[in-house]
């Protein structure tokens, strides 16, 4: 699919695709050349393209405002580069007091310093410098990258930019001959977007799912390791510390092993005296004491998801209630059966 059929599809689903004002999409794109045309446009007609009011392109009109009308190219073009020369002027600014504040320090004896691993950690803040630091860390990846992707929200957080970025980077180190191995949850075997990655992408690339998984984590080349830093998916670290690297590899090796594989080829999992390898994981956390809220998000799904396994499994064993279930589990050794 094009950049313009993107752009054309997220507008018809009440979405902008995220971009600088040095890549105006298609829509907005035609909508301000209809405003300089005619002079003014509805304000109703712009709301799918907010970058137009946003980059300051159309601008309410006066006494009017229900009506946008557009500013001229040359005039906006002028406000853009003043701001961007604002900024420019602002980093220099900002690199002198640095180097003016570090100047003395440099002259101060460091050898009680921490040694050179106290750099083995970064702090990343924000998904433009996210993106940057992994799309540097994968531009000249040619061996492997290890991903973890451990539910369906954070395509969500990212953004569609972020998504088609993504994709590209892995394309690229594919093409040089590099491989790909992702671990989802099962939740996410069918889902059109996980199943659309794989049908795009040309290369080494592999996918397995478990019941669970660990937070999302991202290795490339077992030299550079990226994890997330809060809830919301805007900061992360950048990790360098070779321990650190070999125990996430290990932790990766030791789930891959026990997934179920998905692409290129998926795999059926057994079901055991009629209880499935899913009903099974819901039962070891049902005896852990998790509600069904901490089940389904553990295993990525929702609550009434959650509830209609919990129901069949109650209905395999012959339970009528919840303490009866716990009790059934025990007793039926699913739990020491092997998936």
């Amino acid at each position: 699919m094009t950049g313009q059929a993107h752009e054309r599809a997220a507008a018809s689903h009440g979405t902008h695709p995220e971009h600088g004002p040095e890549d105006l999409c298609a829509a907005g794109t035609l909508l301000y050349t209809q405003a300089l045309r005619e002079g003014r446009i509805p304000a109703p007609e712009a709301a799918a393209t907010p970058c137009l009011t946003a980059y300051g392109l159309l601008q309410p009109r006066v006494g009017e405002p229900d009506w946008l009308e557009p500013v001229a190219p040359a005039v906006a073009l002028h406000r853009m580069l003043d701001a961007s020369a604002q900024r420019v002027a602002e980093e220099r600014r900002r690199v002198a007091r640095l180097s003016a504040m570090f100047e003395p320090l440099m002259q101060v004896d460091g050898r009680r310093t921490a040694g050179a691993d106290a750099g083995a950690v970064r702090v990343l803040s924000g998904i433009p410098q996210i993106n940057e630091a992994i799309s540097d860390a994968m531009a000249d990846a040619t061996n492997e990258l290890l991903c973890i992707q451990p539910n369906t929200h954070y395509a969500d957080r990212r953004g569609q930019l972020s998504q088609h970025l993504s994709l590209r980077r892995d394309q690229d180190m594919l093409d040089r001959g590099g491989r790909i191995r992702t671990l989802y949850q099962h939740t996410q075997r069918h889902l059109p977007l996980v199943r659309a990655r794989y049908e795009q992408l040309r290369g080494d690339a592999e996918a397995r799912s478990l019941d669970e998984v660990t937070d999302r984590l991202i290795i490339v080349d077992r030299r550079v390791a990226f994890i997330p830093a809060d809830d919301e998916a805007t900061l992360a670290l950048e990790v360098r510390h070779p321990a650190l690297i070999t125990y996430f590899v290990t932790t990766f090796d030791r789930l891959w092993r026990l997934a179920t594989p998905m692409h290129p080829q998926a795999a059926p999992r057994p079901s055991l005296n009629g209880v499935t390898s899913r009903q099974r994981t819901i039962a070891s956390l049902l005896v852990e004491g998790h509600t069904d809220s901490d089940i389904a998000d553990r295993l990525g799904m929702n609550v009434r998801t959650a509830r209609v396994h919990i129901a069949k499994l109650a209905a395999t064993l012959g339970s009528e209630s919840r303490a009866q279930l716990g009790y059934l589990i025990g007793q039926s050794g699913i739990l020491d059966q092997e998936g």
